[in-house]
C-alpha cells in the first residue's frame, strides 16, 4: 500500500464546552478525491481547519505526505474555506499575482500559470475587473484558481460548488477529476450528493463530531444488503404510496421517475409483474444505494450506532 497523503489518528478538538471533533481517524490516499460529508455541525469544517494547519489538536495525531504536520507542508496544499476571501478593491489578475507570490511562486510561472487557468475556466477577459464587480459564481471561480494556482499535492475544498449553476459546476467537477487523473489528491467536503456520486473515491461521514460511517464508496454500498429499483414510467403510480410497508419503499420521487426500496418480503419480478398492471415501464434497473440513502441510514442509527466501515 503506498503512503496516506494524509493520516489522522484519534485527532480531538474542543472549544469550550463542545467537543467539535472527536477521536476522529481515517487515511487519504494518494490519487483519490476522498469526501467528507455530515450535516452541519458534525465537525467537518474543524477537522479540515486542522489538516490545513489553522488551527491544532488538543489530541491526536496527523501526519501529512508520510510526516508529522509541520509548517512547511502549508505550500504543499491548496486550501479553498467555505467563507471566501477575496480582496474587492483588487482585479483578478493582480489578485492571482499577489496570492501566487506569497506561495512563493517564480514571476514567470505565475504569469504562465494565470493565464492557464483564466483560459480553463473562462474567465480571461475578466482579467482587469475588480473583484467586487463580480458576480458570486464568477468569485467562486477566482477563488478555485487561487487554490490550485501554486500546483499543491493536495487540495482541501470546502464546498466548492456553491453559489455556481450547472454549467460551471460541471466545469469544476471536470476539473476536479482530472487533477485526480493527474496524481493529485483532493479533500472534497459538501453538500452535494450528486457531486460525491459522480467524484468520490472514498468518504467518512461524521455525526456530532465523530466518524459515522466510512470506507469505498463501491465497498459501501455492496455492503448495505438493500434492494433498490430505480424505474421511470408513463402513468399514475400513487397506488405504491399504499403497496404495504413490508412490500416496497418510495424513496425518491419526481413526475416520472422513482427509486424504490424493496422490503424482505417482496421479489423485485413479483413487484414488477404488479407495477406493469397500471404503469407504462420505461426502465426498471436493480441499483445500489445512492450516497445520499447510506448517510441517511448512518445518521439515523445514531446515538446507539456507530458502524465503520474499512477498506
Amino acid at each position: 500500500m503506498p503512503t496516506p497523503v494524509l493520516s489522522l489518528e484519534n485527532v480531538t478538538k474542543t472549544y469550550g464546552r463542545q467537543r467539535a471533533v472527536n477521536a476522529v481517524s481515517f487515511d487519504v490516499q494518494p490519487g483519490s478525491i476522498f469526501g467528507l460529508l455530515g450535516p452541519n455541525g458534525a465537525g467537518k469544517t474543524s477537522t479540515i481547519r486542522m489538516i490545513t494547519g489553522i488551527t491544532m489538536p488538543d489530541s491526536g495525531t496527523i501526519r501529512l505526505f508520510g510526516e508529522t504536520q509541520h509548517e512547511d507542508h502549508q505550500n504543499q496544499i491548496g486550501y479553498m474555506p467555505e467563507e471566501r476571501g477575496l480582496y474587492r478593491k483588487l482585479t483578478v489578475r493582480a489578485q492571482l499575482e499577489y496570492l501566487g507570490s506569497l506561495k512563493g511562486m517564480e514571476s514567470r510561472a505565475l504569469a504562465s500559470a494565470i493565464d492557464y487557468w483564466l483560459g480553463r475556466f473562462e474567465i480571461k477577459s475578466w482579467e482587469k475587473k475588480k473583484t467586487s464587480d463580480l458576480s458570486k459564481g464568477m468569485q467562486q471561480k477566482v477563488q478555485f484558481i487561487l487554490t490550485l494556482l501554486h500546483d499543491p499535492a493536495l487540495l482541501v475544498l470546502d464546498e466548492p460548488l456553491s453559489g455556481l449553476d450547472p454549467v460551471n459546476a460541471e466545469l469544476i467537477n471536470e476539473v476536479l477529476l482530472e487533477l485526480r487523473d493527474k496524481g493529485k489528491t483532493i479533500i472534497l467536503s459538501t453538500h452535494r450528493m450528486e457531486q460525491v456520486e459522480q467524484l468520490c473515491d472514498e468518504i467518512a461521514m461524521m455525526n456530532e463530531g465523530k466518524i459515522v460511517l466510512a470506507g469505498k464508496v463501491l465497498e459501501l454500498k455492496a455492503r448495505s444488503g438493500r434492494t433498490l429499483v430505480a424505474m421511470r414510467f408513463a402513468g399514475d403510480a400513487s397506488f405504491l404510496k399504499t403497496y404495504g410497508e413490508s412490500g416496497v419503499k418510495i424513496l425518491e420521487h419526481t413526475p416520472n421517475e422513482m427509486l424504490l426500496e424493496v422490503g424482505p418480503s417482496e421479489k423485485p419480478g413479483d413487484l414488477l409483474k404488479h407495477v406493469a398492471e397500471y404503469l407504462e415501464i420505461e426502465k426498471w434497473e436493480l441499483v445500489k444505494p445512492p450516497i445520499k440513502e447510506l448517510f441517511l441510514e448512518a445518521i439515523a442509527k445514531q446515538p446507539q450506532v456507530v458502524a465503520t466501515l474499512q477498506a
